[in-house]
């Protein structure tokens, strides 16, 4: 359809935008910027396709994507300080771009008869491996495990294409009916700053904790002294 297509390539440009601006943090070059922009803007898409056996992948059959990946790192090469400054636009526009992203992953998987699990699972590799793979360029834990409420609106909105199909809605409507969970989780999670509960770092290593919990064992007897008869 035109309007997913058209949604999706304005997700591409917006994915590039935010992995360029990684580059920036860093500091890299001209060929950095444009390195994170594409790995960014269809690096999720780019695993999916190898994955389901979609080969060449999309990214390479229609190179509109890598023009537009290229055109986001290019814009924030020359213009990262306006664009900075409407931060809050590109990371509206960066939610639309995860309920496409995620919609279109979870599509793509029905489309070649995955189960339910590789569908949600396509999901969310589609609206998150380009960023997964920035972070890892740069030497970073991945975002989505580490912040934010977004790999979780990306699997809600797989869930969704589920449930959509399920209830014998049609193609369209699941993908809507997608976009629009993903997306909405999304900008309430941005809003309302909602994150998921964090593990708490141990006061010592597993294997240090262990070594003591032996050791009292075997100090314990000897401590509670002689039996009383």
């Amino acid at each position: 359809m035109a309007l997913t297509y058209l949604l999706d390539i304005l997700g591409t440009l917006v994915f590039a935008v935010s992995g360029a601006f990684r580059a920036v943090k860093y500091e890299l070059d001209f060929l950095g910027v444009l390195v994170l922009a594409v790995a960014t803007g269809v690096g999720g898409g780019i695993l999916r396709d190898i994955l389901i056996g979609s080969v060449p992948p999309a990214a390479f059959r229609d190179e509109t994507y890598l023009f537009v990946c290229l055109l986001g790192g290019l814009l924030v090469f020359l213009a990262a300080p306006k664009i900075a400054r409407r931060w809050d636009l590109v990371m509206a526009a960066d939610a639309v771009g995860l309920g496409v992203f995620s919609a279109i992953g979870a599509a793509k998987a029905a489309e070649f008869h995955l189960g339910p699990l590789g569908i949600v699972m396509m999901s969310v590799l589609t609206a998150t491996g380009g960023g997964v793979i920035r972070d890892i360029l740069v030497s970073e834990i991945p975002a989505v495990i580490r912040v934010d409420f977004y790999a979780t609106a990306a699997l809600c909105g797989g869930l969704c294409f589920l449930a959509a199909g399920l209830a014998g809605l049609g193609e369209t409507l699941q993908l809507f009916s997608s976009i629009l969970v993903a997306t909405g989780l999304r900008l309430v999670a941005m809003i309302y700053r909602i994150n998921l509960p964090r593990v708490h770092s141990l006061p010592e290593s597993p294997t240090e904790l262990t070594q003591k919990r032996k050791a009292g064992k075997k100090t314990g007897p000897e401590t509670q002294g002689p039996r009383q008869r």
